[in-house]
């Protein structure tokens, strides 16, 4: 060990000067900040590299897991988490065979999604036979009038099983919250009703049952600091309205779990949920929650401060926003990553939408693979056996400061403008998210968020096959709530606008084609017409592509026997002045024709009447529609 301390003694650590002195000379020229420095979405940048100093000074340095704050995880020995499904109960008996049936393959957290007419005692002893509360996690979900209702059957059903309630572990999905925000429907009155749901349960001490459901605000496209400030605002208003009630901060801190979704920015997720741990067990902190069980539970502070009532419940669900109809096997690689930030970020349970679900039911295969996602990560990948793999990491910990930075700046600002639910009242916090969503989808359009197999490689000849697209569920059909005009989430997924366009292609009586004609420059009319057929192809079109012509007359005598719709110049920006005009009069408007790319003499183009041009600077969208209205499909 010596021998090893003395060798690495030998060396001097580069300095950060000295490793962008090194980045700057190999790139040439280029802007360090443009090219090397990631502009997040969250507010803040992003340096290519870290060293030990960025989080010398910082608390993670000495934090450990299952301690206050939380930022490592609540658990101290383990990583291990709940593999959730959830199953509608159209029919108790076929939900409890559905239950019985996973149970065995795998999962261990159950989530029943129970319609308002269907609460009753009966109901609820059809749908737990054979079920032990002890061992499985239950979860309900119900009209928001009926939770209470649904508690008390809850109790007698445990007790009539002879089941020891403080071991059944679950929740009930109280949030009329959630309804302001997704159907526009006044259910504010109900909150009240939380004290009573909570009395309910107070011989279930692991059930929550005040739910914040910011999945609902990722469904909707919204960025990770947006999700966690926001769903911090909620949990408080939850809070704080029941301990003015008269339920006691500890008691009522408990009863709070975070329902809260998992996208496709994979670090920023997983910093996400650290950061809201830590946040959360700030905010519960401040309320001075009192430690019921001092003389059983060590951990409280010496004022008697119960730090158990400020770990942060979390079941992730990995987001329905960023699914696609189109090559939709695609959406496993996108959940196995989401769900990958939501263990390694050591939440209590995650659920993983099975992949076909943006356009049918989710069958019994789909549910199987999704299942067998998490599987995967347990058995295979051990990502179980590790507490906060994440840790130490200087990336992550000065991502994890980063966006609870951004996150808490948010939150304050919901709370001196009148807290969470007078915002979602008032329709502040549906309007900023709809508005994040009209964001992310117009740079969707102009291919500067990338979904792969929608806007960017397509898959050239696959059809939707009857298959069509149904949007993230943003309504509720129980009949509580008033209505009333506050907005509500939006909430259309990202890929559905070029999916309605491919759609309305394939509706089209002939496919349009598309043909590539490639002339001069080897290497830069391959790379255009790359570009080209993938840009077309998002629309439906029937992409051609050739090695190449030696004169424009052949390629577009070529591209007339292929009945081409369009017709592509594909080339060197230097060729453009050659072979741009000859190729356009050559065609004499028997096809739509297009330059790929934005060369020096386009305006000479465009002045010998060429208006067609495909760039990477081009909203890709609107193009496609252009075309489409051209080819008169509608």
């Amino acid at each position: 060990m010596a021998d090893k301390e003395k060798l690495f003694a030998e060396f001097q650590a580069p300095t950060r000067q000295e490793w962008i002195d090194k980045i700057i000379v190999d790139l040439k020229g280029a802007d360090f900040d443009k090219k090397m420095v990631w502009k997040t979405n969250e507010g803040f940048n992003v340096q290519p590299f870290y060293l030990k100093e960025d989080i010398e000074n910082e608390a993670c340095v000495n934090a450990l897991p299952g301690e206050f704050p939380y930022l490592r995880g609540n658990k101290k020995d383990n990583n291990v988490w709940y593999v959730r499904q959830n199953i509608a109960v159209d029919c108790p008996k076929a939900a409890n065979e559905k239950a019985l049936d996973i149970l065995n393959k795998g999962v261990n957290s159950l989530g029943f999604c129970i319609p308002a007419e269907k609460v009753s005692k009966e109901t609820i002893e059809v749908l737990l036979k054979d079920i032990c509360p002890e061992a499985v996690e239950l979860n309900f979900g119900t009209c928001q009038s009926k939770c209470v209702e649904l508690a008390n059957i809850l109790v007698d059903c445990f007790k009539a099983k002879g089941c020891k309630l403080c071991e059944c572990v679950g929740s009930i999905n109280f949030d009329p919250i959630q309804k302001i925000l997704k159907a526009g429907k006044d259910t504010s009155a109900l909150i009240a009703t939380g004290k009573e749901l909570i009395e309910a349960l107070a011989e279930l001490p692991k059930y929550a049952c005040l739910n914040v459901n910011s999945i609902n605000l990722v469904n909707a496209g919204a960025f990770c600091y947006q999700e966690l400030g926001y769903a911090l605002a909620w949990g408080n208003e939850y809070l704080q309205q029941m301990v003015e009630a008269g339920v006691p901060a500890d008691a009522a801190a408990k009863r709070i779990k975070f329902n809260m979704g998992v996208g496709g920015n994979y670090f920023m997720e997983i910093a996400k949920f650290r950061a809201g741990r830590m946040l959360w067990a700030q905010i519960v902190d401040q309320y001075k929650p009192q430690c019921q069980h001092a003389d059983k539970c060590p951990n409280h502070t010496e004022e008697g401060i119960c730090r158990c009532a400020c770990k942060m419940k979390v079941c992730a669900t990995t987001t329905q926003y960023n699914q696609t109809m189109f090559d939709s096997y695609v959406n496993l690689l996108r959940s196995q990553t989401e769900s990958m930030s939501a263990a390694l970020a050591n939440v209590d349970s995650i659920v993983v939408t099975p992949f076909d679900k943006c356009y049918e039911t989710p069958n019994d295969f789909s549910e199987r693979l999704a299942r067998n996602q998490q599987l995967l990560l347990k058995e295979e990948a051990h990502f179980d056996k590790i507490v906060d793999a994440a840790g130490g990491s200087y990336f992550i910990e000065t991502l994890t400061k980063a966006l609870a930075e951004q996150a808490w700046k948010l939150f304050l600002d919901v709370e001196e403008n009148g807290g969470f639910l007078a915002q979602a009242v008032a329709g502040k916090i549906q309007e900023a998210v709809n508005a994040t969503n009209a964001t992310r989808h117009a740079n969707a359009a102009k291919r500067r968020e990338f979904m792969l197999g929608t806007n960017q490689f397509p898959n050239f000849t696959e059809v939707s096959e009857g298959k069509k697209p149904i949007q993230c569920q943003c309504a509720c059909n129980c009949n509580c709530g008033e209505e009333t005009g506050i907005t509500a989430l939006e909430g259309s997924r990202l890929a559905s606008e070029f999916e309605a366009l491919r759609l309305q292609t394939e509706a089209a009586e002939k496919q349009p084609v598309a043909f590539m004609l490639t002339i001069g420059n080897l290497a830069m009319r391959q790379a255009r017409a790359q570009f080209s057929c993938n840009f077309l192809a998002a629309a439906g079109y029937k992409v051609i592509d050739n090695l190449g012509f030696p004169t424009v007359e052949e390629g577009v005598e070529a591209a007339m026997k292929a009945n081409a719709d369009i017709v592509v110049l594909c080339s060197s920006d230097d060729e453009y002045a050659e072979y741009g005009v000859p190729a356009f009069q050559a065609l004499a408007g028997r096809a739509i024709y297009i330059v790929a790319g934005a060369p020096a003499c386009m305006e000479d183009l465009k002045a010998a009447g060429i208006e067609n041009f495909i760039h990477v600077r081009s909203n890709q969208l609107e193009t496609l529609k252009e075309f489409n209205a051209k080819l008169g499909i509608k």
